[in-house]
């Protein structure tokens, strides 16, 4: 479980293809070790095992059912991606609650800069778009944000500078690929609702 607040990022260094998924090696200054090995990690908002650590070089399996949910499928060595290491007992959630299971891939379809911050306009699927919810939480590539505005096919949400400067969105362009995973609370809601 995390909270989509992002301080440190990765970048992928290699990725070996396998018959059923793929493994990366993600180089980062996370405050990690090999006693860590086993835990979860949020990468670009996906929830990771980590299976070994050397010399800051992070390695994670990643199944075929994960890749085809997520960006990854269309990862490349040299991209960034930004990673949390899972919420402790005690510690402060100033985003919200986030499981790291990916719902849908979004697109980013304009990014403008309006003052000091940049409004985001993401396209997703008319599935998940149901269980969007104006001023409610959403992840994107594991990032606690906003839904400033829901549009006709997707969403907009704020990003101001310092989001900007901590996250991989600093590299965002027009037409890049997203993770996004949408407010559990929503989900169960509506859930809740079309089952009675």
């Amino acid at each position: 479980m995390f909270n989509g607040i992002i301080f440190e990022q990765g970048k992928i260094k290699k990725i070996y293809k396998r018959s059923k998924g793929i493994n990366i090696l993600v180089y980062s200054k996370l405050k990690i070790s090999k006693k860590d090995i086993g835990i979860s990690i949020s990468c670009d908002g996906v929830c990771l095992t980590l299976i070994n650590i050397n010399n800051k070089l992070m390695e994670f399996y990643l199944s075929n059912e994960t890749i085809k949910r997520s960006k990854f499928k269309k990862i490349n060595e040299g991209n960034l991606i930004n990673l949390e290491t899972p919420l402790k007992f005690g510690k402060n959630i100033s985003g919200h609650i986030i499981q790291g299971h990916v719902d849908c891939i979004g697109t980013i379809t304009s990014i403008k800069k309006i003052d000091k911050s940049y409004l985001f306009d993401f396209f997703i699927n008319s599935k998940e778009r149901k269980n969007l919810i104006e001023k409610a939480s959403i992840a994107i590539n594991g990032i606690s944000l906003t839904i400033s505005k829901k549009t006709k096919k997707g969403f907009q949400s704020w990003i101001i500078p310092h989001t900007l400067k901590l996250t991989n969105l600093s590299k965002a362009a027009k037409n890049d690929l997203v993770n996004i995973e949408i407010d559990i609370l929503s989900k169960y809601v509506r859930n809740y609702f079309n089952e009675k």
